[in-house]
């Protein structure tokens, strides 16, 4: 194992485990001016990519006037508080991009009971 390896585990951090399909909430460091806020941001998780250091998820949800929302996250970036798994979906694909198309009841996914 090289330095760099050793590096990168030294700052990996512990996450749940979560997938695309899962509904997730995100805790995010929000700085306005001086001041420092935590903001959350729930969506579903429509891919996930990479693995160590450099793993990153992307979450979609509808904001105000049915706008969809996507955002993308870093793991391991020290802006994230907390993740938040609220719901394990039951999907057949790895990228969820068909979500994009649908709104309301069509854009549901069912539930993976555990």
């Amino acid at each position: 194992m090289n330095i760099i390896d050793q590096l990168e585990k030294e700052q990996l951090r512990d996450v749940p485990v979560f997938g695309p399909g899962d509904t997730v909430r995100v805790s995010v460091r929000v700085v306005e001016g001086e001041r420092e806020r935590l903001q959350d941001f729930e969506g579903v998780c429509i891919r996930r990519r990479n693995q160590g250091i450099n793993e990153n998820f992307t979450l979609r949800r509808i904001a105000a006037h049915g706008i969809g929302v996507e955002r993308t996250f870093l793991v391991n970036s020290p802006r994230l508080e907390t993740i938040k798994v609220l719901r394990h979906g039951k999907v057949h694909r790895a990228r969820l991009y068909y979500l994009r198309g649908l709104s309301g009841k069509a854009a549901r996914i069912k539930e993976r009971r555990i």
